[in-house]
Order: C-alpha cells, then structure tokens, then sequence
C-alpha cells in the first residue's frame, strides 16, 4: 500500500515546490542598468535561507570606488620585484615564430628590418669602399655613357618576333606552338636600354673549386675548405659527386667540390680585393678575357694556384696551407645587367682589365 501511494506523494512534493522555483528565478534576476529588479514578497521560509540573505542590492557594475589607500597601496613594479624569482623569458621578451606558416596563420614573422626578427642582420654600419665609389660615381657615371635619348613622339620600329610560326602548308602545321630561334631553341634575355630603374650593379659573387686530388686524400678537401673560408669569408659548401667517371676515379657521393656564395658587402669586398690586390701582382696576366660571360650579364674568370697565394688571407698565414694542396679557383659574378655588354661596361667601371675581341 504504501509503495502504491509513493508516486501521488512524490508529484504533490513537485507541485509545492514549484512555486518557490519560480520565486527564486524572479528573486535572482539582475539588472546591470541599475539595481537589481524589485523581488516578489517573499515567503517565510525563503527569508530564512542564508542564501538570499547575503545577495546585494545594487548592481556590480555601480560598485563604488574603492578608497584612497588601496589606490595608493597599489604598486605593480613594487610587487614585481617582490617576487622570489622572475617570471619566464617569454614574458619580458618577443620571440619571432620560428617557421613561416603562410600568409594566413595568425602569427606572423616581423620583417628583416625588425631586430626582433630571426633573420635580422644590423648595420650597414659604413659602406665597403668599393660600393661606396660605386653609389657616388660610377652608377651615374653608367647612366650617362648608356643613355638613349628618344624625342617624344618617336616611333619604335618593330622587331621580328622571337618565335617562328608555322606556315600552315601542311595540315600537320595547324594548332603546333611556335618554333624557337634559328640556331638554338634557347632564348637569351631581351637587352634593355640603361636608366635610373636598371643601372647595372652586383647581384652575388660566386666562388667554385673543384678537387681534383680529393678523391686519393680527403686533406685535400679540408685545405681548400680553410682557404676558401679565409679568402672569401663565407663557410664553404661541400658538394659531391653524382655519378661515378672511371677516367678520373670519382665514385658517386663523393665529396670532389666546394662552392662559397657572397652577396652585399662580402661580395664588393672580395671584388675589391681582386681588382686592387691580386690581379696587378698576377705575373704577365693579360688580363679578363673578353668573350667571357653567359649572354645574361654574368662575368666569369679563374685563378690558378700562383694567383690564389696573392690573396692577402692566404699569403699572411702561407706555412698553415700546403703549397701543393693550395687550389686554384673560378670567379662567378652575377650582375643584374642583361647583356655582357652591360655587365662588361659595370666591371670594367669597377676596374676589372678585358682584353682581345669582346663578344656580346
């Protein structure tokens, strides 16, 4: 009987107390526009709840103000230095991501220029002498001799196209790409006339060597390392072989090369120094030979052994190097000349002697 009567008894329970629900939703609303809303009357029962006891009459955002001793007490570095130890590093300091995510991540990298930036190189402090002779004269000097003055209202006249197209006499001709230039399917970069936007200058300065004697003693191949690395001032390269040549007794993957890349200062210094130090002591050297280049304004010579010794790095510390495993080296200067005409006319500025019939 009683277990018949429980369920009548639980429900009478839900419905006496919803009332008291609903009076304390009403009773807890608050109103951040001013004070809480006025409450129901409410019951007995309720006024003896601590709860609703300890509630406040007025909104948290009218609080008053706090007093002027908590205000004067309020001292953030004082606490700081309160501290028993300091907080990490990344609090105090800004650290740079240290991969690119890409265009959309949210953190991104500060620019080169930022010193917060990983990639953040200082100065120029002064300008190589070198560059500095350059920027003065010689880069207005280059505009001046190139300029091509053309009246307004000059008439262009027009090029044969670079491409050959097809004559259609055949039906095999008709939807085929353009033929390339006749001798070569190469082609070269279009020749600009110099202004103010493209005056030729130094991009990069590239330093090869190959080692021959590397592949009977790898000694060989850590001298020519210390040698480059003092002359051009940039850790060398090293690059191995990727196929086997019987005939000179090289295996794939092995070690046989080393290449140093210069740009900005390194590269007009290490120019100066081939200009200034090394080239007029070179015994009976004519001088840079004036077919050289690539057609893309890029200027290359060598030095042998007896030249490479020259270079003030080497010849201070001569007994620390092997005479015979002293390397001789090629000299790549890449301009952003277009033509070797161009990159003739920079380097011979600088002060780099051609000779014999020059090739464009």
């Amino acid at each position: 009987m009683a277990l018949r009567e429980l369920p009548s008894a639980f429900s009478r329970l839900l419905v006496r107390d919803a009332p008291t629900k609903a009076i304390v939703s009403r009773t807890c609303r608050r109103y951040a526009s001013g004070e809480a809303g006025t409450p129901a009357k409410p019951a007995k029962e309720e006024l003896a709840n601590k709860d609703f006891q300890e509630l406040e009459s007025e909104s948290s955002l009218a609080a008053s103000r706090p007093s002027e001793d908590i205000i004067k007490a309020f001292d953030p570095v004082k606490k700081a230095k309160g501290r028993r130890r300091e907080l990490p590093a990344s609090r105090y300091q800004y650290k740079s991501p240290r991969y690119y995510r890409g265009p959309l991540h949210p953190h991104q990298p500060p620019p080169v220029s930022d010193p917060s930036s990983r990639l953040f190189t200082p100065g120029p402090f002064s300008y190589n002498r070198l560059e500095q002779t350059y920027e003065s004269t010689v880069a207005q000097d280059l505009m001046t001799l190139a300029f091509t003055h053309k009246p307004p209202g000059t008439v262009e006249v027009e090029k044969a196209p670079r491409l050959r197209e097809w004559d259609n006499s055949s039906p095999y001709m008709k939807g085929r790409p353009k033929r390339g230039p006749r001798g070569g399917d190469v082609l070269r970069l279009i020749e600009k006339d110099i202004n103010w936007r493209n005056i030729p200058k130094i991009e990069r300065v590239v330093v090869h060597s190959m080692i021959s004697a590397a592949t009977t003693d790898s000694a060989a191949l850590h001298v020519a390392g210390i040698m480059l690395q003092a002359v051009t001032g940039v850790r060398p390269v090293v690059h191995k072989a990727k196929h086997s040549v019987a005939q000179f007794g090289i295996r794939a993957k092995m070690p046989i090369s080393l290449t140093c890349e210069m740009r900005g200062d390194q590269a007009y210094e290490f120019i100066d120094k081939c200009i200034n130090l090394v080239m007029p002591r070179i015994k009976d050297w004519p001088g840079v030979e004036g077919s050289t280049g690539d057609s893309s304004g890029n200027i290359h010579w060598g030095f042998d052994r007896e030249a490479a010794i020259l270079f003030p790095e080497v010849e201070v510390n001569y007994d620390m190097y092997p005479p015979k495993m002293i390397p001789g080296f090629h000299v790549n200067v890449q301009t952003t000349a277009k033509s070797d005409r161009h990159a003739r006319l920079l380097m011979s500025a600088l002060g780099v002697p051609f000779y014999g019939k020059l090739v464009d």
